[in-house]
């Protein structure tokens, strides 16, 4: 309950935009590869900056 209230970290919300990053671009693999590459760029892009955090 204590949780309820308490405000995500950088860190939080940028790791909550890459697993959806990753989630959208697996999805997309089966129909637009093109596509897909462009999420898990993008995806990639998160993550280095989760890792200089």
């Amino acid at each position: 309950m204590l949780g309820l209230f308490k405000k995500k970290s950088e860190k939080e919300k940028l790791e909550a935009k890459y697993r959806k990053l990753i989630d959208e671009s697996y999805k997309l693999s089966h129909t637009n590869r093109s596509a897909s590459d462009q999420k898990a760029a993008e995806a990639d892009a998160i993550l280095k900056q989760i890792e200089s955090l």
